[in-house]
């Protein structure tokens, strides 16, 4: 009977877990960076269950973003210094040889600077490669990649993974991103869970709106 019991309550937590995350993921996705940071720096125990959920959304992916990434870097010059922009367990920064900057809400590792990603401490164009691995999120999507532009230098690479179901309209969105001054080398469509995009910056971002910069909130559903 203690068994049973053992494992009613396990599926209760899970349940609450999974809801908790459901909840949490829906703030990040309808609010602003700034939103976010405040919600984490309020309740920085939240980020962790978040990024629990998260791992277990990813795990039954056939392949991990973050890895695709990683063979895209080792391919390139060691000396290229990268930004990652919501970088999570830094599973970037502990696979590559490179010099990694390390930006999210919490540190979930030693190696994270904690800031807001529309406002990271970094130089203007000081960074080779800037990455959003999954981590696109907040209402602010020009402010957040207006700051991957500007701490780029000129050529440097931009590389966005995000899940496959927020793209309303990839050519608008591509359209969006010339205007803040980036040009696609690839897109890689294949797989529908994720898209996998390559930009080089070519200038500043131009002023104005950028319409056709949407994406869909990625919201989980309930299993």
């Amino acid at each position: 009977r203690s068994g049973r019991s053992a494992a009613l309550r396990a599926r209760m937590e899970e349940r609450l877990l999974g809801a908790r995350f459901r909840y949490l993921n829906q703030q990040l996705y309808t609010g602003s960076s700034q939103d976010a940071a405040r919600l984490f720096r309020a309740d920085p125990a939240a980020f962790h269950l978040y990024h629990r959920g998260f791992e277990r959304q990813v795990r039954r992916w056939p392949e991990r973003p973050v890895q695709r990434i990683v063979r895209y870097l080792r391919r390139r010059p060691a000396s290229l210094v990268v930004a990652d922009f919501g970088c999570g367990d830094c599973t970037l920064a502990a696979s590559v040889k490179n010099q990694v900057h390390c930006f999210d809400l919490v540190p979930l590792s030693p190696r994270v600077t904690v800031c807001d990603m529309a406002k990271v401490p970094l130089a203007a164009e000081s960074v080779d490669v800037a990455v959003f691995c999954l981590a696109l999120m907040g209402t602010n999507l020009q402010e957040i990649l207006g700051e991957a532009n500007r701490v780029l230098k000129l050529g440097g690479t931009l590389m966005v993974a995000e899940v496959a179901s927020r793209f309303e309209d990839t050519r608008a969105f591509l359209k969006a991103m010339t205007q803040l001054g980036f040009r696609t080398v690839s897109k890689d469509f294949s797989s529908s869970y994720f898209y996998l995009l390559e930009f080089a910056k070519t200038g500043p971002a131009r002023p104005g709106p950028a319409p056709g910069l949407r994406l869909r909130p990625c919201l989980y559903k309930r299993r």
